[in-house]
């Protein structure tokens, strides 16, 4: 079909829509809650484009052959403008003090189109702020009723755990029954916060808690760093989209005044060894199978409140920062005499569900997303980009790739096959693991290792980690190993994760920038099995000689 936009003759198919034609051929049409295979719901009306002279939504109107749109004129820019203010007029603007200040495409707009006072206005309601949740807050005095939330939470991860209650403008967006999050279906996945255009949902922040441990003096207080930080972290400073990045981000922690800077790769290289064993003697002995991966909290938390028939069936393996925080305050203590008491962990990470995860033990003390570094950092006034690199401390940093690998999907499952297949074939013939890549939904592989055929399944996204449990639960589907990421793509695209103008940018392409830095990275790697980690080995040598103390630092069930 041929349309003509703004003067430029334009090709497109049958029943495309009309913002996306317009962005292919980059035609910025502004909208706030249009969101590319998941919210199409016209509800802001900020899209408006003329169409043969008549005001229509570009969002929803699909195309027709010889359609004539014009994107920009005095019309459309009244429509706009009419529309932002009513919607403020509704709008609790307390922007200095809003988490999202300079990251909100409400205040974008209303400064693109002269939107600085409310023109209408009636009483306001004074909803209520939700904080009863570790992970997420929300706020629906700043909520505009856009829906990507309520459509990411229930077609993306299948969660439902947010709903539009009441009509007119009694509306507002809540948890079912109007519960308090931390009473509803949400596992903290924090997908909703990646998408919601304004303030309304933020992670729950513990950027305050964590200054006030860096400014006492009794406390010795360590971090410890995510694979999937070090290539978003430099994105919030205008670095590319996938920049990977580790000396800087350790060096900024040091400024902040963090003791020690550690790398979660070192646990997820022990994750590797103990889970992959824990899997070769499940089969051996033919119980609990299939073995789910336990190294997200928001999988974790799904399957409790949705499948808890099957929570034996979960690794007992703690995640890799759980494992990590266990031998800072255990091994690390003893070995350099610190008080362990005095010693606090914090997680830096690119996830939300962390804030709850810290809650099951006490091996970590505080989770920062890596919005909330990047908050701290600028608060701070420290020039990142220009910082000189610092490596990590030691010895609980060092790793291999195969620990680094985890921030995608299908990195967990291809650290654990180059660790199987060494372990069961007494050689190295194969490292990389194609097959199980680019698991961007659901992907089913079968694997040989020495004389077992490895049934494997890999998911991210939890619509799609539904679909499995359902085909697993009625029999249709037989695995060894399942291995979940709650948010899709993986850690890379988790909900603490930079925000990202997704008008400008699909979520897609940003998650394979992320996923190719951290894959490119693997390859220029010299150690990329975990067995190749000489201090994890001399860990297990020295220290965890007895798989009593093993049982202890590294599994939820001793």
């Amino acid at each position: 079909m041929n349309i003509v936009i703004d003067g430029k003759n334009v090709v497109c198919e049958k029943d495309e829509i009309l913002i996306e034609v317009a962005r292919r051929n980059d035609i910025v049409i502004p909208t706030l809650c249009y969101l590319k295979d998941v919210c199409y719901s016209s509800n802001c009306r900020i899209c408006m484009v003329e169409v043969n002279g008549r005001l229509v939504p570009a969002c929803s109107t699909k195309v027709s052959d010889g359609m004539v749109v014009v994107t920009t004129s005095d019309k459309i820019a009244k429509s706009r403008k009419k529309t932002l203010e009513l919607i403020i007029s509704n709008h609790h603007k307390d922007c200095d003090n809003c988490q999202k200040k300079g990251v909100c495409k409400l205040e974008d707009l209303c400064n693109e189109y002269g939107v600085n006072s409310c023109k209408y206005d009636y009483e306001k309601k004074n909803y209520r702020i939700d904080n009863s949740s570790p992970c997420i807050t929300r706020d629906d005095n700043k909520c505009i009723l856009c829906g990507r939330c309520v459509n990411v939470c229930a077609n993306i991860q299948s969660v439902s755990a947010l709903t539009k209650q009441q009509r007119g403008f009694n509306t507002f967006v809540g948890c079912v029954f109007d519960n308090d999050i931390v009473n509803s279906t949400c596992i903290g996945c924090g997908q909703c916060t990646l998408v919601c255009p304004t303030g309304a949902l933020v992670e729950h922040s513990e950027v305050t808690e964590v200054n006030k441990l860096l400014s006492d003096n009794h406390s010795y207080v360590t971090c410890q760093i995510a694979p999937a930080v070090r290539v978003a972290l430099a994105e919030e400073f205008g670095a590319p989209i996938g920049t990977f990045d580790e000396g800087r981000m350790v060096t900024a922690l040091k400024m902040l005044g963090f003791k020690k800077v550690f790398d979660v790769n070192l646990g997820a290289d022990i994750t590797v060894l103990e889970e992959a064993n824990e899997l070769i003697d499940r089969i051996e002995r033919g119980v609990k199978l299939p073995q789910f991966s336990s190294c997200c909290p928001g999988w974790f938390q799904f399957v409790e409140k949705n499948y808890p028939q099957y929570l034996d069936n979960l690794s007992t393996c703690k995640s890799p920062t759980e494992m990590l925080g266990a031998l800072v305050k255990d091994y690390y203590s003893k070995q350099n005499n610190i008080n362990a008491d005095t010693i606090k962990v914090v997680d830096i990470m690119p996830c939300t569900a962390k804030k709850h995860e810290k809650t099951r033990a006490q091996d970590v003390d505080h989770a920062l997303t890596t919005r909330e570094l990047a908050r701290m950092i600028k608060s701070a006034g420290i020039d990142y980009l220009n910082l000189e690199p610092t490596p990590f401390d030691t010895p609980l940093s060092e790793y291999t790739s195969a620990g680094l690998i985890f921030g995608v999907s299908g990195g967990v499952t291809e650290a654990a096959l180059r660790f199987a297949s060494e372990k069961l074939t007494g050689g190295r013939d194969k490292v990389d693991f194609d097959e199980v890549r680019n698991a961007d939904g659901i992907k089913e592989v079968d694997v040989k290792c020495g004389g077992i055929t490895l049934k494997l399944c890999i998911v991210s996204g939890l619509a799609n980690t539904r679909k499995v449990m359902e085909d697993i639960a009625s029999g249709k589907k037989d695995y060894h190993f399942v291995e979940v990421m709650a948010c899709p793509g993986g850690c890379i695209n988790g909900g603490g994760q930079p925000y990202v103008d997704y008008d400008k940018i699909s979520v897609d392409e940003v998650k394979r920038l992320r996923a190719n830095a951290i894959m490119n990275a693997d390859k220029g790697a010299t150690a990329r099995i975990s067995t190749d980690n000489k201090f994890m080995k001399e860990l297990y040598e020295t220290y965890i000689t007895d798989r009593e103390l093993a049982h202890k630092l590294f599994h939820w069930k001793h």
